[in-house]
């Protein structure tokens, strides 16, 4: 098992083992507003895009299910102009990748892909959900994501191959702390690398 590998069954199977609280889709809604919160108070705008991960399962009503999700987003891309894909990591992970420039447009198509996993009792399949930051002056790249092994949310900031900002990592949480269920263990921060060259996560 590789590095990559290794992360993601971290971020799945022993955080679901150590959790102590439920996932649950309605903690997405905290992003709402903490976006906002983001931009006035750190200067970091949302990028446009954000992401749900989730592992894949070889059989027929699991496929069913991924189309239902692609037919509730290809609804929302007509009714609020969210586009989506659907796209695979190099270690078997499943990734439904949201664009849209309305922060809260991406907020609710998260939710609704999310809660249909659920709704299918797929959750136990769903391992992150990721929305990305860009800060207004340096580029720099950070995301909140959420853990649905953990049900809580912990920020990321990679600075390069393997390595990641801590000092700003814990100004995020000092900040939208309360505002989001921040994960209080930092045990549990799992960096989520990109698997190629790409920049993000879901690359």
């Amino acid at each position: 098992m590789g590095l990559f590998d290794s992360i993601r069954e971290m971020l799945g199977t022993r955080a679901e083992a150590d959790a102590t609280r439920d996932a649950d889709p309605e903690d997405l809604w905290g992003m709402s507003t903490a976006y906002l919160t983001m931009g006035a108070e750190l200067d970091f705008d949302p990028l446009g895009t954000a992401a749900l991960c989730f592992g894949d399962v070889d059989s027929t009503d699991f496929a069913s299910t991924v189309d239902d999700v692609m037919a509730i987003l290809e609804r929302g891309e007509t009714e609020t102009g969210t586009e989506y894909d659907l796209q695979s990591d190099a270690h078997g992970y499943q990734w439904v990748v949201l664009h849209d420039d309305d922060p809260e447009d991406l907020v609710t198509s998260i939710h609704f892909a999310a809660d249909t996993f659920i709704e299918r009792e797929y959750g136990s399949r769903l391992l992150a959900a990721v929305f990305g930051f860009e800060h207004a002056r340096d580029g720099t790249l950070a995301y909140w994501i959420y853990s649905f092994r953990r049900g809580t949310f912990y920020p990321f900031v990679p600075t390069g191959s393997h390595e990641r900002d801590h000092k700003t990592e814990f100004k995020l949480e000092s900040v939208l702390d309360g505002e989001l269920d921040v994960e209080d263990d930092e045990e549990y921060w799992y960096p989520l690398w990109p698997s190629g060259s790409g920049r993000h996560p879901w690359e």
